[in-house]
């Protein structure tokens, strides 16, 4: 398989962090997002939306992390990100997508160049919206830990072993450190964080050991 991701990407992270679960091995294929390389016609005729991650399977091309790491779940059971049960996993359904659909959209590249060359706001004023939305999310994300933990003693966000939500909620962490939003009085959602930074496969997947990292400073505007 071949894995046409961003380092930055949080999306793509999640990907990354699925595979290394699943122990599947991939290429690495670099589409920097910062400099438009997703915009290039080489791209654009493999990826429809013009997006990362994309999953090259060797049949088929997948696009949007949460349909890949489906797609890997029911193709690589073993281990599995999503419970047995039908309750189960409409619940990890609910943690993973109150990330991928409520918080990421508002905060995600695209946006935040949007509000700076578009509408003109300043760096500060920037950083202010993302802190804003992500901080707001991440409360809501606390209050549904909470709610499942009190059915379900959790390591994770869901149980004892990583599922699709904590493929979610460690990139969200990630980019939130960078932009220094504020952690305090999220105690399970950051005891989520630090037991899923404990496990090999999400230090491998971090995006400073990625092929293609920066450093802070070269990609802070991105």
């Amino acid at each position: 398989m071949k894995l046409y991701n961003y380092f930055r990407s949080s999306a793509s992270f999640r990907v990354r962090i699925a595979l290394n679960l699943k122990g599947l091995p991939y290429e690495y294929i670099p589409v920097h997002l910062a400099k438009g390389d997703h915009k290039k016609p080489e791209y654009a005729a493999i990826a429809a939306d013009g997006l990362v991650p994309l999953l090259d399977t060797g049949d088929a091309q997948l696009s949007q992390s949460m349909a890949i790491i489906e797609y890997l779940d029911e193709q690589h059971p073993t281990p599995a990100l999503l419970p047995a049960d039908a309750l189960g996993r409409a619940k990890v359904r609910a943690l993973a997508q109150s990330i991928a659909c409520e918080i990421h959209p508002l905060n995600n590249l695209r946006v935040l160049k949007y509000l700076v060359r578009e509408l003109k706001v300043d760096e500060e004023t920037k950083n202010t919206w993302y802190r804003h939305w992500v901080r707001e999310g991440l409360e809501s994300f606390e209050r549904q830990l909470v709610q499942v933990h009190q059915s379900t003693p959790s390591t994770y966000c869901y149980g004892n072993t990583p599922t699709l939500a904590d493929c979610c909620l460690v990139p969200q962490i990630f980019n939130g450190q960078r932009f220094n939003v504020n952690f305090d009085g999220l105690p399970r959602t950051m005891a989520a964080f630090d037991a899923c930074m404990k496990l090999e496969a999400f230090q491998n997947a971090a995006p400073a050991n990625c092929p293609d990292a920066e450093s802070i400073e070269a990609t802070i505007q991105a």
